[in-house]
């Protein structure tokens, strides 16, 4: 079994963004890997072991950077910090152990062709779940990973990057389980050559008729040890200012947006410098989205949220958009009420409440979808967005937790899957990189540097309206994962198991 588990190991650490050197398509080779650890185990539970090993080790190397944020800016000791990426490891490896346990029976018990099948769907509900469960953490899917090929990520528009990692895993499963210039093995080629088709078709399509408008992002770069300082906060207010002042002189946008938290200060208070931030967008006549932490307050007791506004030149109550999915750890500290040592633990966490409305902020012919920091790694949420009328999807974040890591890139590439299963331009707004403007193929038409002060601009961004399959089909093509899973274990659990020739042994 080291085998299979370093070529899965390996693949993840250079399928995924990495610090050293990333190349997309090596990602195949974790679940041709795992498929391999199913085809050769002796037990189930033999090849759970190995799953296991393959996805902690395999996160690990993805998922270094989640000390950053806990040491420098949850405030515990290297000693608490550095086993919490192991810990969150371990928790995705469990997953991939589920997965080959179950995958286990099928290899000796169903079809080569059945089991791709198996495998297929299967995969898709596993990633499905370990997105869902638990707050959800979705970042380690397949499709992520191959965000830098624009053509490899078409197929989202239709089946979505659940289901896109599903159709990969059983391109990769009939060419594991099939034999040389057979029907399986050629179905995996056929899979794998016809996304490979289809994603540069698509890329070649031209975008819908559709309304346009030029997008302006600053990216302030505000140090984050400063940013909460009061006496740094003019300062802050004065830099976004400056660079959209610029930006309209140069560009002319329609629309300028800035990143989560921009405003360290309640804006709602509308007081200085804040105040000056409703002058701006009233004397410019240009819109400006930004975020700001918020309150409520009933009596003596306060609820903070992490909200966006949209700064119109008409003044009056602007638009606003509240996070819905807290970051847990960071923003809310679960069962801290019931669990006070957790609380203490994670001293440096926020006190949140979420918000409950996704509908757009709308300016004229804006209806603006926000996703706030890690929401754009949920497909829901998208979803959720477009549902409700959003044109136009806008990620603003703070990536500086992240530090001069592989956070950023990884991140970059969640977002762009987003906009390819919504089929919206997805502008993204952050304080230190990487800001961009991803239109609904998933190209990158323009991107920040990382911690660079600078502005980012862009013309002819579409205000489009139409539905991609996905969106139209999302439960349906979930649903029918989970039936045929269901369908085909069944088949494998009540099956002998079969005699064939393998490949690998």
């Amino acid at each position: 079994m080291l085998l299979p588990i370093a070529l899965a190991v390996l693949g993840t650490w250079i399928g995924f963004a990495n610090p050293v050197f990333q190349f997309p398509a090596l990602i195949l080779l974790f679940p041709a890997a795992v498929t391999q650890m199913a085809l050769s185990a002796q037990t189930p539970g033999q090849a759970a072991k190995a799953g296991l090993w393959a996805g902690t080790l395999g996160a690990l190397g993805v998922l270094y950077w989640t000390a950053i944020p806990i040491k420098f800016y949850g405030h515990l000791p290297w000693i608490l910090a550095l086993p919490m990426p192991v810990l969150l490891s371990l928790a995705m490896g469990l997953y991939v152990s589920l997965y080959a346990w179950l995958l286990h029976p099928a290899a000796h018990r169903l079809s080569p062709m059945a089991f791709g099948i198996y495998a297929g769907t299967l995969w898709t509900l596993t990633e499905l779940a370990r997105g869902t469960l638990f707050s959800g953490f979705p970042w380690l899917n397949l499709s992520a990973a191959l965000a830098p090929w624009p053509f490899a990520i078409q197929g989202a528009a239709i089946l979505g990057a659940y289901g896109l990692a599903g159709l990969l895993c059983a391109g990769m499963s009939w060419l594991v389980a099939g034999r040389f210039f057979s029907t399986t093995a050629l179905a995996g080629v056929l899979v794998l050559a016809g996304l490979v088709v289809y994603g540069n078709f698509e890329l070649r399509r031209p975008l819908p008729q559709a309304g346009t408008i030029r997008v302006g992002i600053v990216q302030g770069n505000v140090d984050q040890s400063l940013k909460w300082d009061p006496a740094y906060q003019k300062a802050t207010v004065d830099t976004y200012l400056e660079l959209s002042g610029q930006e309209i002189s140069q560009a002319a946008p329609d629309l300028l947006a800035w990143p989560e938290t921009a405003l360290p200060m309640y804006f709602q208070d509308g007081e200085e410098p804040a105040a000056a931030v409703t002058r701006f967008a009233r004397r410019t006549g240009v819109p400006v989205l930004t975020g700001s932490p918020a309150y409520t307050r009933e009596g003596s007791d306060y609820s903070l949220f992490n909200r966006v506004y949209l700064v119109t030149p008409d003044g009056g109550d602007f638009p606003r958009y509240d996070k819905t999915h807290l970051v847990p750890f960071g923003e809310y500290v679960p069962f801290g009420k019931y669990l006070p040592f957790l609380s203490k633990l994670a001293h440096g966490a926020g006190d949140f409440m979420p918000g409950r409305d996704v509908a757009p902020l709308r300016y004229r012919d804006l209806a603006l979808g926000v996703l706030i920091c890690y929401e754009a790694i949920f497909p829901e949420l998208a979803q959720a967005r477009v549902e409700a009328g959003a044109n136009l999807l806008v990620n603003v974040s703070n990536d500086a937790w992240f530090g001069r890591s592989s956070a950023p890139v990884q991140h970059l590439g969640l977002a762009a899957l987003r906009a390819v299963e919504q089929g919206r331009f997805l502008i993204r707004a952050t304080n230190t990189g990487i800001s961009a403007v991803i239109d609904p193929k998933g190209r990158i038409l323009a991107q920040s540097g990382l911690f660079t002060t600078q502005r980012l601009g862009y013309g002819e961004t579409a205000l489009l309206t139409g539905h991609t399959p996905f969106h139209r089909f999302r439960g349906l093509i979930h649903w029918t994962c989970a039936v045929i899973a269901a369908v085909l274990g069944t088949v494998a659990a009540l099956s002998a198991p079969r005699r064939r020739t393998r490949k690998f042994r």
